[in-house]
């Protein structure tokens, strides 16, 4: 199994900046991709970007030139460096990845941003 552990969320003005990571562990030989999505109060839960182990990135346009995702092999962690943070981009941040045609996901970390 796959195991994943968001952290790095919190409280920011609008305008700052926040990284995330997500530590992953257990059976990871074999990953596909890595991805963040996210989900606001009341709304369903969106894409925000991934990574495959590739390394090609891709985000959906509400987040592309401010979100940045990226990955550190030796460390076993994926990040999202969000920077220009806006109000409308608060929600909980979730760590998602693909393995043998099976998708796991992270607990989530809480992001509010501020006016």
């Amino acid at each position: 199994q796959v195991q994943l552990v968001e952290s790095g969320g919190g409280l920011v003005q609008a305008g700052g900046s926040l990284r995330l990571s997500c530590v992953v562990s257990g059976v990871i030989s074999g990953l596909n991709a890595m991805g963040w999505y996210r989900q606001a109060p009341g709304k369903q839960r969106e894409f925000v970007a991934s990574i495959t182990v590739g390394g090609n990135p891709n985000y959906p346009d509400p987040v592309k030139g401010r979100f940045t995702i990226s990955t550190d092999s030796a460390k076993k962690t994926v990040y999202l460096q969000m920077n220009s943070l806006k109000p409308e981009d608060t929600a909980v941040y979730y760590c998602r990845v693909w393995r043998a045609g099976m998708d796991y996901w992270g607990k989530g970390t809480p992001v509010t941003v501020s006016l």
